[in-house]
This record gives structure tokens, C-alpha cells and sequence, in this order.
């Protein structure tokens, strides 16, 4: 190697360093300025640092950076290091590293994703675990997944609602008599969920808000007996 060529690599291996040491650094802009050189010039040896950032980095703008970062690199180096993120204790590492496999796409991850991390209790990392779920899973397994979608119909607020609608509604129509059968349980809020979900299905630009309230009143039209001898239906 010429003395040119050393120069180079040593001039590279500086910037690499000062990189990694930016993604620590008390400044989220430089956090974010560290995690785009690090995607614009990739190395397996970023990758460890990426994951571990990704489990305590409170902004959401570097998170997306970091993922962006981790996608520049082999999924042969990256998918391995984030499924051993799934065990965590920390959500957010959880989270994010469903949220990262769900954009690399690499379906080697796909028995990682489990019915544990798909109910899991903290409803980001089951949102994480929706999306992820829906791009990785493989043809044959679809109707599994839906089987496991369907147990968590009416959990949480708006946006977890609205995250598994779309969950279920990007599995097509092999859901649907899953779904179906939600509609007729006994649990008024999973019906509702159900009813607004194939609504979603049937309309996607009615919008999930109107699909609610659609649900709403055909559950008051049809149940408006036992709605007023139990005062359950809200």
C-alpha cells in the first residue's frame, strides 16, 4: 500500500471514529449529522453501534436515521444483531428494531417475530410488531397471522386501533372470516374494532374515524335491545 493509500485509510478511520462518538454527543442535531455519515458510508463495524443507539436514542428523527443508517448495510450483518434486540427488556429496543427489520424486509427474520411480541404489552412494540409482521410473514403463514391479529381487536387507543385495522386490511381477504367471527362476540369494543376494520376493508377512503362510527350504529341498530338492559355498547 502506498504511503497515499495509508494516509486514506487513516483519514477515514478518524471520521468512522468521530462518528460513532457523535451518536452519543449531548446534541441531537449532531446525532443526526453522525447517524448520516454513518449510513453514507457504511462498515459492518457501525452496525453494533447503530443497534445499540437505536434502544436509547429519545428523538424521534435520529430513530428514523438510525434505521435509515442500518438499512445501508448487509442484512447479513444487520438482521442477526436486531432480531437479539427482540429479547430486550428495554421497549424501545423492541420497538425500534421491529421498526428497522420491518423497512430492511428480509424475510430470514420472520421466526422472530412471535405471538409473544405480537401481544406484546406495551402497545408500540406490538405496533412495531403489526407492521413488521405484515411485511415479513411468509405466503403460506398469512392466515396464522391473521389468526393471532384478530386476538388483539379493540386494544389501546386510536392510533394502536387504526395500526392493526391496517394491519389486518394489508393481509387482503384471507382475514376476513377471521374478522367475521370477531364480529359476533361478546366483547362490544371487539366488535366494534371488527365491524370497523372490514368497513376500512371494504372503503379505505371512508377513513378509520368514519368506519368507527359506522360501526357504532350498525352495533345500535342491531343490538339496541340488550344495549339498553345491559348499558353496555359504550
Amino acid at each position: 500500500m502506498t504511503m497515499q493509500g495509508q494516509d486514506k485509510d487513516t483519514e477515514q478511520d478518524t471520521m468512522a471514529r468521530r462518528a460513532l462518538r457523535g451518536l452519543e454527543d449531548g446534541d441531537a442535531s449532531v446525532r443526526l449529522r453522525a447517524a448520516l455519515t454513518v449510513g453514507t458510508d457504511p462498515d459492518p463495524g457501525f452496525v453494533g453501534a447503530l443497534v445499540e443507539r437505536c434502544a436509547v436514542e429519545p428523538e424521534f428523527s435520529v430513530r428514523e436515521m438510525l434505521t435509515w443508517a442500518l438499512t445501508r448495510h448487509p442484512a447479513s450483518g444487520t438482521v442477526p444483531a436486531l432480531i437479539g434486540e427482540l429479547g430486550s427488556a428495554r421497549a424501545q429496543a423492541r420497538s425500534q428494531a421491529l421498526h428497522t427489520l420491518s423497512k430492511i424486509g428480509d424475510r430470514r427474520a420472520w421466526p422472530a417475530i412471535t405471538r409473544a411480541l405480537l401481544s406484546d404489552a406495551d402497545d408500540e412494540v406490538a405496533r412495531s410488531a403489526w407492521r413488521a409482521a405484515v411485511v415479513l410473514v411468509p405466503e403460506e403463514e398469512v392466515c396464522e397471522l391473521a389468526d393471532a391479529l384478530v386476538t388483539q381487536l379493540g386494544r389501546g387507543g386510536r392510533e394502536t386501533q387504526l395500526s392493526l385495522s391496517r394491519a389486518l386490511v394489508a393481509l387482503g381477504e384471507v382475514m376476513l372470516p377471521v374478522l367475521r367471527a370477531a364480529t359476533t362476540g361478546t366483547a362490544p369494543h371487539v366488535r366494534r374494532h371488527a365491524i370497523a376494520t372490514e368497513r376500512l376493508f371494504r372503503d379505505p377512503d371512508a377513513g378509520f374515524e368514519f368506519a368507527i362510527e359506522e360501526a357504532k350504529r350498525i352495533m345500535a341498530l342491531g343490538d339496541h335491545g340488550t344495549a339498553r338492559t345491559t348499558g353496555q355498547e359504550e
